[in-house]
């Protein structure tokens, strides 16, 4: 992954984790060259089976990313030029990308610190899960406000997250969105005190990084076939997924047989269980 050809983004890879920093001063807009480097970035993630896990984050601790190049409104001939020939074309430019990095192969988390609006709310949306620092992130879906709105997947992604009332609110009233209500709406994980943002989605990345190979992504598809469904689980979907990974292969059975020696199953190791089999995960490493 060449992290010189991008001008927006900065790359780094620890282990199975890619972390994606946007750069692009002012204010983090998605402009030409961001949204250029996101497919370049999105590109070679779909083929790049090392990478288990993106992490997408800012450079700047007051913009997230303020939202799509405002020039588009008024010229939208450099929008429709990136569109995607290789993507469903009845999607716009930005949806195609959006829709992208959301089907990545690989589980994807924003980090959130500052503003993010419009485009930048909907790129957000468009990742697995959602951190935010506390009383430093704010969400916004203005575009009503200018007379549009939200058309980067903004409409569909908020309803998965949120629901249709709250949709509503948020598209047609254009406000401003703290932590408090974007996590008691479930448009984000979690708030968490700045201080603690970083280290624990670094831990939570890490943890789904060094999971037995296909666990994570015959989770994911067992989960995105119930939401699929609709009101009606389809378990059938999820006894195929979970079939991928149980019976489970001799190295993991080992790994139970050796967490039901340390405690599990017991009063004892089950008050602190995560604990216990990560003690049983760094003695098998």
């Amino acid at each position: 992954m060449n992290n010189g050809s991008h001008t927006a983004l900065r790359i780094a890879r620890s282990g199975g984790v890619a972390r994606i920093v946007l750069d692009r001063p002012p204010v983090n807009t998605l402009d030409l060259a961001m949204v250029r480097d996101l497919k370049q970035f999105v590109e070679e993630a779909e083929k790049d089976t090392s990478i288990k896990v993106v992490v997408l984050e800012s450079a700047d601790p007051e913009f997230f990313a303020a939202h799509a190049d405002l020039n588009w409104m008024l010229d939208p001939g450099e929008l429709f030029d990136l569109a995607d020939p290789a993507a469903d074309p009845a999607l716009n430019p930005l949806q195609q990308l959006h829709e992208r990095f959301r089907a990545l192969p690989q589980v994807t988390i924003a980090k959130l610190r500052g503003r993010l609006r419009a485009g930048g709310v909907e790129l957000a949306m468009a990742a697995d899960m959602r951190f935010a620092a506390k009383g430093e992130t704010w969400l916004g879906q203005p575009e009503t406000r200018m007379g549009i709105f939200p058309g980067g997947g903004g409409t569909q992604y908020l309803n998965r997250l949120v629901g249709r009332a709250r949709s509503v609110e948020i598209v047609l009233g254009a406000d401003l969105y703290g932590t408090d209500i974007a996590e008691l709406y479930g448009w984000i994980n979690r708030a968490l005190p700045s201080e603690e943002l970083d280290a624990y989605v670094d831990t939570l990345a890490r943890r789904i990084a060094d999971l037995p190979e296909g666990v994570a992504s015959a989770a994911l598809a067992a989960i995105d076939a119930a939401e699929a469904s609709g009101p009606v689980p389809v378990l059938a979907e999820e006894s195929r997924a979970h079939a991928r990974v149980y019976p489970s292969p001799p190295e993991i059975v080992d790994r139970a047989r050796r967490g039901l020696e340390a405690g599990a199953q017991t009063r004892e190791g089950e008050t602190d269980l995560e604990a216990l089999l990560d003690r049983v995960a760094d003695s098998a490493s």
